[in-house]
């Protein structure tokens, strides 16, 4: 079992972990602890005594993030109706009943991509179980070993609040009537303290820094002109035609989020896509050099896979 569960887990997160890093934004994350609420079904598997229905896991967790790895402490309560045969002195005799155990877990997590919106994780648990001992015992009376393991999708609504979806293997050391193996699908909702609030994105300067050099800014991984860009570069135009007989170089940049080659190409895209639209408003197309810096010449200075607004830009100059 132990096997299969961890062949399932590794199929599930190799695509999920590809997805989240095409998101992935470093610094956005920062370690804190945090504390949450759970809830889901319980499946606790037939034994040869029992059949037991589809139940609940109801519980809390608080933890502390080490952006990446996570530990917490955790405490569920699981309770699952269910038809068994009970022994009444030698006599053995059909009953239905409920089997409830309440589990304090210590939780070791890792998530493989923490600063995304979502991120795959995979855990695993070690605590004390209090269960009920047979499906018509006494309550909560038997103390078991418990263990889990979990593999899941954590998405990051914002720096302080997560919503998590998991599903885990859960077991203990058995209880004398029933094989206590269960299947548990959780939704969780936490929150993390002390987390600074996200600074508003800056607003690209819409017109020329100084005649006679003009910016173009463009959306992030985009080469796509806007209509305030457009704008820019018809006054650019203008400014050409002022002076007669002009160069004019466009150059091309982008923030520093991605591949430094991928980046170099994107930032030639954007300066070839402002030189055809300088083009259409009657600069001549031989009066025009384009140039691609990639991440070089950044306007703000950023550490290495940052998206900055006012980085993804091409500067028209006219001399």
């Amino acid at each position: 079992m132990n096997k299969a569960l961890m062949a399932a887990a590794a199929i599930l997160i190799l695509p999920a972990t590809a997805q989240a890093q095409s998101m992935f934004t470093p610094g956005t994350s920062n370690p804190g602890f945090y504390i949450g609420a759970e809830g889901g079904g319980n499946w606790l598997m037939n034994s040869n005594n029992y059949n037991m229905d589809i139940g609940y896991a109801v519980g809390g967790v608080m933890g502390y993030d080490f952006v990446g790895p996570r530990v917490e402490l955790e405490g569920v309560f699981r309770s699952n109706n269910g038809r068994g045969t009970a022994n009444f002195g030698n006599v053995f005799s059909n009953v239905n009943g409920r089997i409830e155990q309440l589990a304090v877990m210590a939780n070791l997590l890792y998530d493989f991509a923490p600063g995304a919106t979502v991120t795959p994780y995979i855990g695993a648990g070690a605590g004390i179980a209090f269960a009920d001992a047979a499906i018509n015992g006494c309550s909560l009376c038997s103390t078991q070993f418990a263990y889990q393991g979990i593999v899941g999708l954590g998405w990051n609504v914002d720096r302080s609040f997560r919503i998590n979806l998991d599903g885990r293997y859960y077991g203990t050391t058995n209880p004398a009537a029933y094989q206590n193996n269960n299947i548990t699908a959780m939704l969780s909702l936490t929150y993390k303290f002390g987390q600074p609030e996200a600074a508003p994105m800056p607003a690209p300067a819409p017109a020329a820094v100084a005649p006679p050099s003009f910016m173009v800014f463009f959306d992030w991984d985009r080469s796509n002109l806007s209509d305030q860009a457009l704008g820019t570069i018809k006054q650019a135009a203008n400014a050409y035609k002022t002076k007669g007989n002009a160069r004019v170089t466009a150059t091309g940049h982008t923030d520093t989020s991605g591949a430094e080659a991928y980046n170099m190409a994107l930032s030639l895209r954007r300066a070839n896509t402002v030189k055809d639209a300088l083009v259409r408003e009657g600069v001549p197309a031989t009066a025009i050099s384009v140039v691609g810096r990639g991440e070089a010449g950044l306007l703000v200075q950023t550490a290495d896979g940052v998206r900055e607004p006012q980085n993804r830009r091409v500067e028209i100059l006219i001399q």
